[in-house]
C-alpha cells in the first residue's frame, strides 16, 4: 500500500510537472478571453480581445457619478503625447509612454518600478504624426510593448526588468511603431508604422517566451504573389500599407483581424490599381500570418483615408439573424458591418456629416463609388477641396460598443482639406505625399464645430445623439453598464455622458489635453476609472500649420500646457 502510494505521488508530480507551463499558460489565454467579462482586472487594450470598450460594471452611473472625485494622480516626468490605455492585473497597473513603462500599485498610485529606455536621437524625425505610444500586452507572467525605433521588448511584470528585445525591421529605412501587440493564440503580434515614409508594411508574429520571429505577413504583395497584379511596375516597394493600430481577436474563429492603412504615395494615379491591401482588414491565422479574407475599404485611396481604425467584434441581429461581426468606422466617412467569419459585406453607412469623395457604397461589388468631385481630380490632377480630410471622419481614437444599447460611441471629426496630387518622388525616410504641400489646407465647418462625440446605430449610420466640440477630441471612449459614456477633451476635461441621451453628467478638468483611452475595473468592491492626460499628437502636430488660417482654433490649442499623468477615480 505504500509502495502503491509513492508511485501514485510520483506520477501525480510527473504530471503537475508536465502541466506546468502549459497550464500556467492555459490559464492565461483563458484570463484573456475572459477579460470583456471579468471586472477585476483590464488585461487587454480594447478591455477585452473584441475591444468593445465595454464595461458591465454599474457602481458608477448616471445616478452616483456626481461624487466622482480623483484618488490618486501619477507623473510620468513626460511631456509627449499620452494615447496609451493603461492595464492592471492582481493591484497592480501597467502604463506606457514613448521610452517607459510604468507599474503602478492600484490602490495608492505609487510606482512600483519603471522602465525607462533610450531610442536613437534620430527616431522622432522619422515619426510622422507624434510621439506616442499606444500600450502593452500582457501573457504569462510578461508585457509585452513596442518602441519607436521599430523592436519588440519583453519585460517581467515583477520588477521590469528586461526578459527579451527583437528588432522587427531598420527604423532608418521610415518605419516606426507604436501600436500595443496582441497576444493571439499564444502568438504575440505586431504592426508597423510609416506609411508616408514609403515604406512596405507588413504583421509579424513572435514567440512570447524567447522573441524569436516566427512570420512576416506583407501587406503589399511581391510580384508573384497573390494581389501583386494590383500594383503597377515596382510601385510595390514604397506601397505604403502600414498597420500601426492593434487587432482584434476572436478565440472561437481563431482569426485575428487587424486593419492595413494608407498607400504610398498619396497620389493614386502613380500606383494605378486597387494596391491590395492597402485601405483593408485582413483575417489572419495567427500560428502563420495566413490571410484567410480581407475586405478592402478604400481601393487606391487617394486621400490618406488608411483603413487601420478598430475593428470591434459583436454579435448583432441582421434581418432577423444573429450574426456574427465586426463593427468598423473608417476613416473615409462610412461605418461597415462585416460579417467575421468570411468578410461578407453586410452594411456601409454614412456617419458624419460632410462627405463628397465617394456617393456611398455599392452592396453588390462592396466598393466605394467615386463621386464626380473624386473623378475629376482623378482625371485632370486639379485642385479640389474633399470632405473628409486626411484626418478622415475618425481617426485613430478608438470607439466603444454597448451590447446593451446596440450602439457605438465615437468621436468623430468634421474637417475638408484642399488637395492637390503632383508628380511623387521618393527620397529614404522623408515624407512621400505625392501632393501640393503649399496649397494643402485643413477646411472648417462654418458653425466651427470641427468634432462631434456621438452616439451611432451601427446598422444605419444614424445618429442617436451628438455633442460638438471647437477643438475636435482625439481620445477614446468608453460605455459601461451603469450607461455612462466616458471620453476626454483636447482641452483636458475628462468626462461622463449618459449613454441614452447625450447628457454631460460630469466633468473633471485634468492638467494636460486628453488624447488616452479611459478603462474601468473593481478592486475590493471598489469600482476604479482611469485616463491618462498629456496633450499631443497629429491634430496637434498639423492643424497649426496646415489649418493655419483658423486663429481660433491656433489659440485655443496653443493655451494647452504639455505634461504626462494618468488620473484614478472612485465615488467619494
Amino acid at each position: 500500500m505504500q509502495a502503491r502510494s509513492k508511485i501514485w505521488l510520483m506520477l501525480a508530480a510527473i504530471s503537475i510537472s508536465a502541466l506546468g507551463t502549459g497550464t500556467l499558460q492555459a490559464q492565461s489565454a483563458m484570463e484573456l478571453s475572459n477579460d470583456a467579462k471579468s471586472t477585476n482586472a483590464v488585461l487587454t487594450v480594447g478591455l477585452g480581445q473584441g475591444q468593445q470598450r465595454y464595461s458591465p460594471l454599474s457602481t458608477i452611473n448616471t445616478t452616483t457619478v456626481k461624487r466622482l472625485v480623483p484618488v490618486w494622480n501619477y507623473s510620468f516626468g513626460d511631456n509627449r503625447g499620452q494615447e496609451s490605455q493603461p492595464l492592471v492585473y492582481k493591484g497592480v497597473m501597467y502604463v506606457t509612454t514613448h521610452d517607459a513603462t510604468h507599474a503602478i500599485d492600484t490602490k495608492t498610485g505609487r510606482r512600483i518600478w519603471s522602465s525607462k529606455f533610450e531610442y536613437p536621437p534620430e527616431t522622432p524625425r522619422i515619426v510622422c504624426c507624434g510621439i506616442v505610444n499606444r500600450g502593452a500586452a500582457l501573457y504569462d507572467g510578461i508585457l509585452y510593448r513596442a518602441t519607436l525605433d521599430a523592436h519588440v521588448i519583453a519585460l517581467n511584470m515583477k520588477d521590469g526588468t528586461e526578459i527579451w528585445r527583437s528588432q522587427a525591421i531598420d527604423f532608418s529605412d521610415g518605419y516606426s511603431m507604436t501600436m500595443a501587440p496582441l497576444i493571439a493564440n499564444g502568438i504575440v503580434i505586431t504592426g508597423i508604422s510609416g506609411g508616408e515614409y514609403g515604406i512596405r508594411g507588413f504583421i509579424d508574429g513572435w514567440d512570447p517566451k524567447t522573441g524569436a520571429h516566427l512570420w512576416r505577413r506583407y501587406t503589399v504583395p511581391a510580384p508573384g504573389e497573390k494581389g501583386s497584379e494590383t500594383w503597377p511596375g515596382d510601385t510595390y516597394k514604397h506601397g505604403g500599407a502600414p498597420t500601426w493600430i492593434t487587432g482584434t481577436y476572436d478565440p472561437d474563429l481563431d482569426l485575428v483581424y487587424w486593419g492595413v492603412g494608407n498607400g504610398g504615395p498619396w497620389n493614386a494615379e502613380f500606383r494605378k490599381g486597387d494596391n491590395l491591401y492597402i485601405g483593408s482588414v485582413l483575417a489572419l491565422r495567427p500560428k502563420t500570418g495566413e490571410i484567410v479574407w480581407y475586405y478592402q475599404f478604400s481601393p487606391n485611396d487617394p486621400y490618406d483615408y488608411d483603413g487601420v481604425n478598430e475593428n470591434i467584434i459583436a454579435d448583432v441581429e441582421i434581418d432577423g439573424k444573429v450574426r456574427k461581426v465586426i463593427l468598423h468606422a473608417d476613416r473615409n466617412g462610412f461605418l461597415y458591418v462585416i460579417d467575421r467569419t468570411n468578410g461578407e459585406l453586410l452594411k456601409a453607412n454614412q456617419y458624419i456629416k460632410t462627405l463628397n469623395w465617394s456617393d456611398g457604397v455599392d452592396m453588390a461589388t462592396g466598393r466605394p463609388v467615386d463621386s464626380a468631385l473624386t473623378k475629376k481630380m482623378r482625371e485632370t490632377g486639379e485642385k479640389i477641396d474633399v470632405w473628409p480630410s486626411a484626418f478622415g471622419g475618425k481617426n485613430w481614437f478608438p470607439m466603444s460598443y454597448s451590447p446593451k444599447s446596440g450602439m457605438v460611441y465615437a468621436n468623430t471629426l468634421e474637417m475638408g482639406m484642399s488637395y492637390k496630387p503632383v508628380e511623387p518622388k521618393f527620397t529614404k525616410a522623408t515624407f512621400y505625399f505625392g501632393i501640393d504641400l503649399a496649397q494643402l489646407q485643413f477646411l472648417f465647418p462654418e458653425d466651427g464645430k470641427t468634432g462631434y462625440l456621438r452616439a451611432i446605430d451601427p446598422l444605419s449610420g444614424k445618429v442617436k445623439w451628438e455633442v460638438g466640440s471647437e477643438a475636435a477630441n482625439w481620445g477614446g471612449t468608453m460605455v459601461t453598464g451603469g450607461d455612462l459614456v466616458f471620453t476626454g477633451t483636447f482641452t483636458g476635461q475628462f468626462k461622463a455622458y449618459d449613454s441614452n441621451t447625450g447628457e454631460e453628467v460630469w466633468s473633471f478638468q485634468t492638467g494636460s489635453g486628453i488624447i488616452g483611452q479611459p478603462m474601468t475595473w473593481e478592486e475590493d468592491g471598489i469600482q476604479y476609472i482611469s485616463i491618462a492626460s498629456g496633450i499631443g499628437g497629429a491634430y496637434r502636430n498639423f492643424i497649426p500649420v496646415f489649418g493655419a488660417k483658423n486663429t481660433k482654433l491656433n489659440a485655443l490649442i496653443g493655451s494647452i500646457p504639455e505634461g504626462g499623468s494618468i488620473w484614478t477615480f472612485a465615488l467619494q
